[in-house]
């Protein structure tokens, strides 16, 4: 779920648009077109017109792409970057409450900057909530580094726990598997930078 602090309306995502955030998707979990096509019960041939922006998916295949691929629609659809933009205002963020039955419970995502293909950095805020945990671990490719802002967490990586207090930070290949939860007794905040973009 998204949630947004401007008023505007969104701006429609082209065919174009949709089909780089799929292939995005797909690429960020290493798969093919055929493994997806395998995975989804779709065609090569449509996914691949779908992510050269040939052709728009239905919406039932559109949700089971985005189920499969561990993705959501509220990223699928957000705001396509503005990309001559180099400021972004507070208040003016989106937030995006991640589903407890995928990624965790009580975490709620601030993007620091939009996502964006041009960008080889994806960037936000995670905070998380009293008891708040993020599913896990997980791995993908890349590499995270973060600062906790407030509060204390407990970071895992590859199988190693680190508590952190605010001031503390962190770096480590993505490819390890990670996990965090909040340890302490109120909301914590951590600043969390990954390349590449993963959602």
């Amino acid at each position: 779920m998204v949630r947004r602090s401007m008023t505007r309306s969104a701006p429609e995502l082209s065919a174009k648009d949709l089909g780089q955030r799929l292939r995005t998707a797909r690429q960020n979990k290493s798969w093919t077109i055929k493994q997806l096509a395998a995975a989804s019960g779709c065609s090569e041939s449509l996914l691949s017109k779908i992510e050269n922006g040939k052709n728009l998916p239905s919406l039932p295949l559109l949700h089971k792409l985005v189920r499969v691929l561990e993705s959501n629609i509220g990223w699928l659809f957000g705001d396509p970057p503005p990309e001559r933009h180099i400021v972004f205002r507070a208040g003016q963020r989106p937030f995006i409450s991640l589903d407890p039955l995928r990624r965790g419970e009580g975490i709620t995502l601030e993007r620091v900057i939009p996502y964006s293909d041009q960008h080889i950095l994806q960037c936000n805020i995670h905070h998380i909530a009293e008891g708040g945990r993020s599913a896990g671990p997980i791995t993908h490719e890349g590499e995270e580094v973060g600062y906790v802002l407030k509060g204390r967490v407990e970071l895992s990586v590859d199988g190693r726990a680190y508590q952190l207090s605010a001031g503390d930070s962190f770096v480590f290949r993505s490819n390890l598997g990670h996990e965090y939860r909040n340890i302490g007794s109120e909301a914590a905040s951590i600043i969390w930078v990954n390349t590449p973009p993963t959602f």
